[in-house]
């Protein structure tokens, strides 16, 4: 089942998308729907299957869910064989966080740092160096459950991080610095998320100025085990949501302008576009 959110009545809402349709579920958004699921001790999917509008009418997706939490993953591909360290990070550190047990978590921010598709993605005013980092995100349950994936931008300011790694929070966390969608797509429908190819491109006015590919094949860590660190000790909330961390480094000379459109595409899941704007 591929689901997310609509608007419907001037307001944002739940629906089932079937095709180029959308089956709304009026009154409720996607978050309503997973406590409502919770409460009831039932899935998220046999709801919308019994609340869904039996009307599809043409919708497009906005922000497939305003997650309570959303936190970040990193050095989660394989650092070998062309893939490229993450700008700003030492590579040495890089290579003994992918070997130990313990992986890199930390916290990307709230539904107020997202964005959906077609949205403009975040440039800090203060930053000379941002970038796309694409992503596949876990759409997270009671108790750490995944409920379903959707595509994911984590937007970094990677000069503000190099600066200092005590800037990294300001690097990681401002308005319009994660985008997610177009939809969420349940587990059942991805038996293997781990044989997805990804790719994102960057362009600006009719010049490509970057396009990449990654397999989830190269991820080193399963999703259960960083749902698992995630969770310790902090009982992160039905609703939230995970990146998986990014497997495609953007090279510092497509570093994002003004104007610039990058799409992220998994043709299970669909593309996620968005254009950068710079944010005070």
């Amino acid at each position: 089942m591929r689901f997310g959110q609509i608007k419907f009545d001037n307001k944002v809402t739940a629906a089932v998308f079937e095709g180029g349709l959308a089956r709304a579920v009026p009154g409720y958004t996607v978050v309503d729907l997973i406590r409502k699921a919770e409460t009831e001790s039932v899935a998220v999917t046999a709801l919308l299957v019994q609340m869904a509008s039996h009307h599809p009418e043409p919708a497009l997706p906005v922000l497939p869910i305003n997650p309570l939490e959303v936190w970040g993953c990193g050095c989660t591909y394989e650092t070998g064989a062309g893939h490229q360290m993450p700008h700003g990070v030492d590579p040495k550190l890089c290579a003994q966080v992918c070997r130990r047990a313990r992986p890199e978590i930390f916290f990307k921010g709230t539904a107020r740092v997202c964005v959906g598709p077609g949205q403009p993605i975040g440039i800090r005013f203060d930053s000379s160096l941002t970038a796309p980092e694409p992503q596949l995100a876990l759409v997270l349950g009671k108790k750490g459950r995944i409920l379903g994936y959707t595509l994911a931008n984590d937007v970094s300011a990677w000069d503000i991080g190099r600066e200092c790694p005590l800037y990294r929070p300001q690097s990681k966390i401002y308005a319009a610095s994660c985008a997610l969608g177009p939809v969420i797509v349940t587990a059942e429908e991805l038996p293997d998320p781990y044989r997805l190819e990804m790719t994102c491109t960057i362009r600006r006015g009719n010049e490509t100025r970057f396009s990449g590919t990654v397999s989830t094949a190269a991820l080193r860590r399963k999703f259960e085990e960083l749902v698992e660190f995630v969770r310790r000790a902090n009982p992160v909330p039905a609703g939230s949501v995970l990146l998986t961390g990014t497997g495609i480094i953007i090279p510092e000379e497509a570093a994002l302008a003004p104007g610039d459109t990058v799409s992220i595409r998994i043709p299970e899941i669909g593309e996620l576009t968005n254009t950068a704007m710079v944010v005070q």
